[in-house]
């Protein structure tokens, strides 16, 4: 098993990087998230997850170990294959995906492309007895009906789930509960300061 690689970027296409390591070019598919940031001839490291298939060895990579764990999790789900499982950490993050089984929002996981109504109820029914640890879950609230019409609405202006959700976490706890006002403050976390 390949658990990690280090090596430099020799290039990108739309759903890889091929990675040199010494006079080898690896092609290792990653989230969507780490194939923008990373630039040719930049260092990288990364937890890997070798997928074997009878005409093919594929390697998928993540910046975190939690993130491969959670790569492999999703995995265990019926209907999900590796495609399917970068596509969901392609979208949602680790906290965002243990915040959806927690509040129990299925809804969440049919953000992904590709994931429909039945599949996002197998991948949370499938977490929910697969994710134990629930460390830092205390800190994060419960999604109201305030919250989830400011994320419904953060999402149909274009924003993806996890920018939404970021953007919901920046909210102070003691904003008024107003859909509108909390919005508000939502929006101005992606101007920034300033």
């Amino acid at each position: 098993m390949i658990a990690s690689l280090t090596g430099h970027v020799a290039e990108k296409d739309d759903n890889s990087i091929v990675i040199q390591i010494s006079g080898f070019g690896l092609q290792v598919r990653v989230p969507a998230g780490i194939r923008d940031e990373v630039q040719v001839g930049q260092t990288v490291t990364l937890h890997t997850f070798l997928v074997v298939r009878e005409t093919e060895l594929s390697l998928y990579g993540f910046p975190t170990k939690e993130e491969r764990e959670f790569f492999n999790l999703l995995l265990g789900v019926s209907g999900v294959g590796p495609r399917l499982a970068l596509a969901a950490l392609s979208t949602l993050t680790p906290d965002a995906i243990r915040r959806a089984v927690f509040n129990e929002q299925a809804a969440v996981f049919s953000q992904v492309p590709g994931v429909g109504k039945t599949t996002a109820g197998k991948i949370l029914l499938h977490l929910k007895n697969k994710i134990k640890d629930v460390d830092g879950l205390e800190l994060v609230a419960v999604l109201d009906d305030v919250g989830a019409e400011v994320l419904a609405a953060l999402t149909a202006l274009g924003y993806s789930v996890v920018e939404a959700q970021a953007a919901l976490q920046s909210i102070p706890r003691d904003a008024p509960k107003d859909v509108e006002e909390r919005l508000r403050i939502a929006l101005g976390y992606f101007s920034g300061p300033g």
